[in-house]
């Protein structure tokens, strides 16, 4: 059995700080690829999904980007496999290596005006290379630096690795700004969009030059030396009960509510500002830019805390406090982002009345179904126009109509209409939709001039801070619940469902919300039961494991 690293109170080794700068740095870049899509998913619906109608389109985008999502915990097993087997440090190499090739691939790939169907297609193809690759890679990160870390700063170490997702996503941000400033924002979304995939290629050379220089795990070698290393680490990992119990429970009591948290902090936040308070892409990208400058330090300020008081404390109460504020949030959101949207939505008052047998909940992960009803098509569009209603119920087989002051719309059905008709017919229902919530009050875009940013600034800042709270200690407490010949496989598991389904799958959960109960914020449901349910089952199941030797049981 290894030896426990001792307790240091000075600072870090040169060799400590290589290995986080080297671990940190190359995930940033990683972070960087997979939050361009997600930053771009408006453009990139027009570039690929252009057969399908603004709205539609734009829902495939998202689903596009959430099957980078599902895929990761199959990244886990995979990576996770070959890290347990025959090392982190060239699964490392791997991971990057095929998420930095699918990226600048994306840069090159013709668009649906030259390839047809053949470019979602690959597109979504190289997404689920993308999201495979990045589920081999945080487990690996976060077991690297712990195995290097004296045993009471595994907090404050792995915490580097926790701003890795908000650096990338901020450089990603940053980039495409840049770009956009440039160039001009009517060929960004003609060519430009593209430059930001293109130049990762300069990073993932970085990238592999720094990994390249970088030693194996001494905990990882010590063990492979003595022949100790595990030759079925999915079969140990979730074979047996007493790790698979687990694993369970890292998932539904640590990773579910903090990557709802987490999403609900930096995605949702920003595509609630660009599409349903409808601020203008800039001034969204760097609202959301400064507020994780300026929250993104209190990652290492809630790892070091854990090394003091814990981990599961702090993970736990920032689920508690993120699902206690969010709607007040969210609300305060509006008031100062759009107040014209806010006045709308008080004094024009909307009413859809449709046959329920009619209406679907629109959560649509695999992209395949089609919500042609006339009740679906009016809730659809008035959810992207982020107009409130009320619903009413008519008799059976009516087709659906909305009201909008004085203005009564009918919907149509496009069941069973040839393409062009049913072309024909949205396009007349749209216009005619369109005017009917402008009269009303509803803003086509949030003004300038009317957004309060400071306090806007301010909101988005304590939305980071929740995310710090659940995300800055969990590498270290995900790394303590496992011994280090399953490791890599056994937390990235727990990490990548948690993050890549309950997470990953927001926006889109989000969206459904939203146009099934009329409610701009209804969407918000779903990250505050999830963040709610792993309060309860944390508390009552999952131990403390800051004082745990992460060499014993090996």
């Amino acid at each position: 059995m290894a030896t426990a690293p001792i307790a240091t109170s000075g600072g870090m080794t040169a060799e400590e700080r290589k290995v986080i700068f080297a671990s940190s740095l190359g995930t940033v870049f990683e972070w960087y690829d997979f939050y361009l899509y997600g930053s771009l998913a408006a453009i990139i619906a027009k570039q690929f999904f252009a057969g399908a109608d603004p709205n539609t389109a734009f829902i495939f985008a998202l689903l596009a980007f959430a099957a980078g999502f599902i895929v990761r915990p199959f990244g886990a097993l995979v990576f996770g496999r070959l890290g347990d087997m025959i090392g982190r440090k060239y699964t490392f190499l791997v991971t990057i290596l095929i998420m930095g090739g699918s990226t600048f691939c994306v840069g090159l790939l013709p668009n649906y005006e030259a390839w047809g169907v053949v470019a979602p297609i690959i597109l979504v193809s190289l997404r689920i290379l993308q999201g495979l690759a990045l589920g081999g890679e945080y487990g690996g990160a976060a077991t690297y630096v712990a195995e290097h870390a004296p045993y009471n700063k595994r907090g404050a170490y792995t915490a580097w690795i926790q701003t890795t997702a908000t650096l990338g996503l901020f450089l990603s941000l940053m980039v495409i700004l840049g770009t956009r400033t440039a160039i001009g924002e009517e060929e960004f979304n003609i060519w430009g969009w593209r430059v930001p995939f293109l130049v990762s290629v300069f990073l993932l050379a970085i990238s592999v030059w720094i990994r390249l220089s970088m030693n194996e795990s001494p905990a990882f070698a010590k063990m492979k030396a003595e022949g100790k290393t595990s030759k079925a680490p999915l079969t140990e990992s979730f074979g047996q009960w007493k790790n698979l119990k687990i694993v369970i429970l890292a998932l539904v009591g640590l990773t579910a509510g903090q990557a709802v948290v987490w999403y609900t902090g930096q995605f949702y936040a920003l595509f609630f500002l660009q599409q349903t308070l409808k601020v203008d892409g800039a001034t969204a990208n760097l609202l959301i830019a400064a507020s994780l400058v300026i929250g993104t330090p209190f990652f290492i300020v809630f790892g070091s805390l854990s090394d003091k008081i814990g981990r599961k404390p702090i993970i736990l109460a920032g689920c508690l406090i993120a699902a206690v504020t969010y709607f007040p949030i969210f609300n305060a959101l509006t008031h100062y982002a759009n107040p014209a949207l806010e006045a709308a939505l008080k004094n024009s008052p909307v009413v859809v009345s449709a046959d329920p047998a009619d209406c679907q909940f629109q959560f649509n992960p695999t992209g395949t179904k089609k919500f042609t009803s006339s009740c679906d098509i009016v809730k659809a569009k008035l959810a992207a126009a982020s107009v409130n209603y009320a619903n009413e119920v008519a008799p059976a087989g009516t087709v659906a109509t909305v009201k909008v002051g004085d203005k009564v719309i009918t919907s149509y059905a496009s069941t069973g209409l040839p393409k062009e008709e049913a072309a024909a017919k949205d396009k007349a229902f749209s216009k005619e939709l369109s005017e009917a919530i402008k009269a009303a009050g509803y803003p086509a875009k949030a003004d300038p001039k009317a957004i309060d940013k400071p306090m806007v600034l301010v909101l988005l800042v304590i939305l980071v801070l929740y995310v710090t709270m659940v995300y800055g200690p969990i590498a270290a407490m995900l790394v303590e619940m496992f011994p280090t010949r399953i490791r890599y496989t056994s937390m990235s598991l727990p990490y990548h469902i948690g993050n890549g389904w309950f997470g990953g799958l927001l926006p889109t959960t989000a969206f459904a919300l939203v146009a099934f109960k009329g409610d701009i914020y209804y969407g918000l449901w779903y990250p505050i039961i999830i963040a709610l349910a792993t309060f309860v089952i944390g508390s009552l199941f999952i131990r403390e494991t800051k004082d745990n030797d992460i060499y014993a049981g090996d």
